[in-house]
């Protein structure tokens, strides 16, 4: 089992944070992981990526291109990003921003509107563990357990108290994303 994995949208967007959750959480199952940033020197509003791989075997480069699984959550990053999903993959978006969808018809197409969701539970950082909570439905790299675990060994022990907030973030994820084709 491996998954090679690119998440990517606008700086701000916890794009590089869910990355690096994803690749702990994938640590604390005991399965080979690699975690590689790209971003621009902006900060907050440039766009950036990660590409996360999770596998059970050795991973032999950080290095892919073309992806089991696109999440885009903004327009550049689908632009860039959905023809490198391998045929058969998986594309997730973000419809807030998006104007123009793919037209891949040999992947498979999910959103995720996590700008809303987040709305309603009051708070904007939750955007991108609502965005995992997706992801996990539809494809179980980890389980909920080792992302909690994950989150532990992310976050800095003053921001634990938060913890049972992004889990509630993820569960909501589980139930928002929808198939598209």
């Amino acid at each position: 089992m491996t998954h090679e994995i690119v998440i990517a949208g606008f700086g701000g967007q916890g794009v590089l944070s869910l990355g690096k959750i994803l690749a702990y959480s994938g640590l604390m199952e005991n399965k080979e992981v690699s975690w590689m940033p790209s971003y621009g020197p902006e900060q907050r509003g440039g766009t950036s990526n990660v590409t996360v791989i999770v596998s059970d075997e050795k991973v032999s480069s950080p290095v892919v291109n073309q992806y089991d699984i696109v999440i885009a959550l903004n327009q550049p990053s689908l632009d860039k990003f959905a023809p490198r999903v391998k045929k058969g993959g998986i594309l997730i978006y973000e419809p807030n921003g998006i104007h123009t969808k793919t037209t891949r018809d040999d992947i498979r197409i999910y959103s995720v509107d996590a700008t809303e969701e987040a709305l309603k539970l009051g708070n904007d950082k939750a955007f991108n563990m609502i965005i995992l909570g997706g992801l996990l439905k539809i494809v179980p790299v980890v389980k909920l357990d080792s992302v909690v675990a994950g989150l532990k060994k992310s976050l800095p022990e003053r921001h634990h108290k938060l913890i049972p907030m992004n889990e509630e973030a993820i569960k909501i994820g589980m139930t928002a994303i929808k198939q598209e084709n």
